[in-house]
């Protein structure tokens, strides 16, 4: 469509960005009382965005997020586990990789946002969005702690780990026994 972003438009004033499907209203009132108060913009992350709105991952809040980090997720739409609130990553959900303050804040003074209605994060409030696939193709590419991990996963690797430092140090305090010992036996007025 040849669409041009505003920022790309307007270059010589600061824009802050508020993206959102539809934007919160009380962020947008957010941003303008925060300008009102203190006669300043807030601080923006990378995007434009304002961090005090789009600092967290719509994940990191989210009241599903328990199911994820067990392990619970919906395999596809209305199954039972969609009846019982489980995680919609592995049907979509773009929360993972989302920064909005949606799971928060949510819309209509807080009554709901999408997650919370069982339909996945689509990404919104990311650059490039609508261009990122379907809003139903499950995240590859996500490189955090703990995704797709449970509990006894990551307490295995946990343990793997350290297992793995008590050896390394075992082995080094044989290795500086035995050092301390040749240099000990050497330094011995029985050698001389």
């Amino acid at each position: 469509t040849a669409a041009t972003p505003i920022h790309k438009v307007i270059t010589d004033k600061p824009i802050i960005k508020v993206p959102g499907c539809p934007p919160i209203a009380e962020v947008m009132t957010g941003v303008i009382t925060y300008m009102l108060t203190f006669d300043r913009i807030p601080e923006l992350d990378r995007q434009g965005r304002p961090k005090m709105f789009y600092s967290q991952r719509i994940h990191d809040k989210c009241y599903r997020r328990p199911h994820f980090d067990a392990g619970q997720f919906v395999e596809t739409w209305d199954d039972e586990s969609a009846r019982k609130g489980y995680c919609l990553y592995k049907v979509g959900c773009k929360g993972p990789t989302t920064y909005n303050a949606c799971s928060t804040v949510m819309w209509n003074e807080g009554t709901s946002f999408p997650i919370k209605a069982g339909h996945g994060c689509i990404g919104c409030s990311e650059d490039g969005f609508w261009d990122k696939g379907s809003f139903y193709d499950r995240l590859t590419d996500i490189h955090a702690f703990g995704i797709e991990a449970n509990a006894d996963q990551i307490g295995g690797t946990a343990a793997a780990v350290v297992g793995a430092a008590v050896a390394a140090h075992a082995a080094i305090s044989v290795a500086k026994r035995a050092k301390d010992k040749a240099a000990e036996k050497k330094a011995s007025p029985s050698n001389t």
